[in-house]
């Protein structure tokens, strides 16, 4: 999972579509307005009485009623704490040449370092090594991670206790959501990588940092906090260092949470929850999970953990903004003050956020943000019923959004631009299902684990481009619901 946050607006799409900027003028007043526009002398905005302008030499600055954006993990996007680069054998340059060539791996050049290195001697062992590093490298420039781990584990067979070799592995199974998975070639290079050797630190704390890392994604804060702690030990980090106090954060919270566990979550609540209510959403989380398993055709290999908070807790620890109705950073993060069951809102609030836990971990986190909040809000239960007339006509007057435009952060978006984002991403996800059923969705989010970009993923799973995809979903939405 990427632990980037992903944020449910409970209320977005159904509000006014024109959320306000403030435009701050140099006399102190304040004027609420949307589509906010600065030219070298002007200030254009729209209000309910239609468009006005200002002179911009009036006009101290203008506040952004920005939107933070819901996404699932990204495999090349910043995790908490980020990922070194290592080299097996350094200056090996000569062994990465012949190993990749002509935009291909040469298999029979390494089946001879292969058989070289049989021989036991360690600089076959060390060519070995670099080669599949190199072939690895290759493979995931094209997108292709579990043929890359298969290329470390393939060096390993013949250099056991390269450290280089050890943490790249490890480094490619958390990008996977592998974190279990991550934590054995993180212990051998330990093992091998005694740290009263003064030449070793450097490594050690990237050991630390890494093992920090995977206890996170495991949910195991205290053995997480325990590793970061002890990186910068050794070498101070400003990652490290961050993840630290955001972990710290959440422990100190949750130490007086009570717990509870499924086959799937691990959950944690304040005492402002019931027992009850904390049984009643592990139910609904379950079922929701066995939904989304069968559209999906996937099950994530870790554990979800679901903390349930008061409303100043939820505020106190994420630093969301106030109109966030949950969050998913890795771990649902849902408010429940005042609730004593599963209220319809609730409910369709958990099955959104464990879409994205879904999405994020299917395609190894290279789903699009448009594919994560169409596919999120869907599941819901949410149609584009309501939003169809605005985008039909958005987009008759040249004014509608690009979904490759959609693929990355909202954060920049307007309050205007980002209720805009989520009903055309909606409208987006309906078209493909409509058209294809969940069997497209679920090629779609595969192939996306392996292409080298979005458009790509769709022409090789749908058959279908950007430009056809606007078509298609503007189509839909005429036919499906104007009248």
């Amino acid at each position: 999972m990427r632990f980037a946050a992903s944020l449910t607006l409970l209320a977005l799409l159904s509000a006014s579509p024109l959320a306000a900027d403030t435009i701050v003028l140099k006399n102190g007043r304040k004027i609420q307005a949307a589509n906010v526009v600065q030219s070298a002398d002007r200030v254009t905005y729209q209000t309910p009485a239609g468009e006005m302008s200002i002179p911009k030499s009036i006009v101290e600055r203008v506040d952004r009623d920005d939107l933070a954006y819901a996404s699932a993990p990204k495999s090349d996007s910043i995790p908490p704490v980020s990922a070194p680069q290592f080299e097996p054998i350094p200056g090996s340059e000569d062994v990465t040449a012949q190993t990749v060539h002509d935009n291909s791996i040469d298999h029979a050049y390494i089946a001879r370092l292969e058989s070289d290195a049989r021989l036991g001697t360690h600089p076959a062992i060390d060519k070995v090594a670099a080669a599949h590093h190199a072939a690895a490298q290759y493979l995931l420039t094209q997108g292709d991670t579990d043929d890359a781990i298969d290329q470390y584990r393939q060096a390993l067979i013949f250099a056991p206790n390269n450290v280089g070799v050890l943490l790249n592995l490890a480094v490619l199974y958390l990008r996977e959501s592998q974190f279990t998975m991550a934590l054995d070639p993180l212990e051998h290079a330990r093992r091998v990588t005694p740290e009263s050797v003064p030449a070793n630190a450097h490594i050690a704390a990237d050991i630390a940092k890494l093992m920090g890392w995977a206890y996170y994604g495991a949910n195991k804060m205290n053995l997480a906090i325990e590793e970061w702690k002890h990186a910068e030990r050794i070498r101070q980090d400003p990652e490290v260092e961050q993840a630290l106090a955001k972990t710290q954060r959440d422990k100190d919270e949750e130490e007086s949470y009570r717990e509870g566990e499924t086959a799937h979550f691990d959950l944690k609540y304040n005492g402002s929850a019931t027992p009850e209510l904390a049984s009643r959403i592990l139910r609904v989380l379950e079922d929701d999970f066995r939904d989304l398993e069968s559209q999906f055709n996937f099950t994530p290999p870790e554990s979800i953990a679901v903390i349930l908070y008061t409303s100043q807790a939820f505020a106190d620890i994420t630093r969301a903004p106030s109109w966030a109705g949950a969050l998913n950073d890795g771990r649902l993060r849902i408010p429940v003050q005042g609730l004593n069951d599963v209220s319809p809102d609730l409910a369709r609030v958990l099955k959104h956020e464990l879409t994205h836990s879904f999405v994020g971990q299917k395609s190894h986190g290279r789903a699009p943000t448009w594919l994560q909040e169409g596919l999120a809000q869907y599941m819901e239960g949410r149609r584009s019923s309501g939003t169809a007339g605005p985008l039909l006509d958005a987009s008759k007057h040249g004014q509608s959004l690009s979904l490759e435009d959609l693929e990355g952060s909202w954060l920049g978006l307007s309050g205007n631009t980002a209720a805009f984002a989520y009903a055309w991403s909606l409208a987006a996800v309906e078209s493909i299902i409509q058209s294809g059923g969940m069997e497209d969705i679920s090629r779609l989010l595969d192939r996306l684990t392996t292409s080298t970009s979005v458009e790509t993923a769709l022409r090789e799973s749908l058959h279908s481009s950007y430009s056809d995809l606007t078509q298609q979903t503007l189509g839909y939405l005429q036919h499906e619901y104007v009248r």
